[in-house]
């Protein structure tokens, strides 16, 4: 080998050590730079301990090959808890699905405790569900599925997630809100539950029926009443306005006929009257007295 490939292999080394270094260097950049989402608490971790934790969004930097990054969710987070039976005051068994909304406050404090969102959800489901338990069992069943009392379902949704939040702060969580989706009947119970349900719909519609009879009952009489007055006082009217009618009609002939005359042709007048309505139609017969006023009338105009 002469001098001059020496020196090209001296030149071909160094140019790939400088490529090495280089490429080295990348990696070594490359490693030291990770992003932080809007969404996400990012920790950088060191042989197992948190050295860091970022929550702002950007570009930062860590020693590479040394430390690594762990993301937890920043948003809030639905735990769908699996459904259970509890048991209620009244000794009857209850099936009860819920769910719980939590989101992670305290990144370092939750990496230390729990660690995990897979240890932080089993955690949840054992916590929760103790607290459901322990509430639904101070209450009878009915008082649990009764559906016009929601408010106090409500205010017990609100006990048990203050008391699952209470218990969970530690652990750098935070419980927003615990909420039953479905409250169902082991399949032994719901026929004696139905049965009961629609008995007691039944005594309320009886007792809203009779209710209903006994206030139309007294409508009835008042009405009846009513009327009766009415009825009492209008035929009183009508006697009292008859009587002043036959006075006054009364007065009125006496007013017209008070001379012998008058009353003579007045009977004479009726006389015609009462002939003219008995000879109405045909072949009509009228046997008269001769000394009736209507005989000598006809006898001797």
């Amino acid at each position: 080998m002469n001098g001059n490939e020496q020196i090209n292999m001296k030149k071909m080394f160094s140019r790939t050590i400088v490529l090495v270094v280089v490429i080295l260097a990348l990696i070594t950049f490359v490693s030291s730079i990770y992003i932080v989402a809007e969404n996400e608490h990012a920790c950088r971790v060191q042989f197992d301990k948190i050295v860091n934790v970022v929550s702002e969004a950007g570009l930062y930097f860590k020693i590479p090959f040394i430390e690594h990054i762990r993301t937890f969710p920043k948003t809030i987070m639905v735990y769908d808890i699996p459904s259970s039976e509890v048991l209620t005051a009244d000794q009857k068994n209850m099936t009860v699905d819920s769910y719980v909304l939590w989101e992670i406050i305290d990144p370092l404090v939750f990496y230390q405790t729990w660690g995990s969102i897979t240890e932080a959800e089993n955690r949840l489901n054992v916590s929760t569900y103790n607290e459901l338990k322990t509430a639904m069992g101070r209450l009878p069943q009915n008082a649990i599925i009764n559906q016009e009392d929601a408010a106090s379902r409500n205010d017990l949704y609100e006990a048990i997630t203050k008391l699952v939040a209470e218990k969970n702060a530690i652990f750098g969580v935070n419980i927003i809100d615990v909420k039953v989706k479905r409250l169902d009947l082991p399949k032994a119970n719901e026929e004696a539950v139905y049965t009961r349900m629609i008995s007691d719909r039944n005594q309320i519609a009886e007792k809203y029926t009779a209710d209903g009879q006994y206030e139309a009952s007294l409508i009835r009489n008042n009405t009846d009443k009513e009327v009766n007055i009415i009825v009492s006082n209008a035929t009183a009217e009508a006697a009292k306005i008859e009587a002043e009618g036959e006075a006054e009609y009364m007065r009125m002939l006496a007013e017209a006929y008070n001379t012998d005359d008058k009353k003579e042709f007045y009977e004479f007048q009726l006389a015609l009257e009462a002939l003219k309505a008995s000879l109405r139609g045909d072949d009509k017969v009228v046997i008269l007295g001769k000394d009736s006023r209507l005989g000598r009338l006809l006898i001797n105009p």
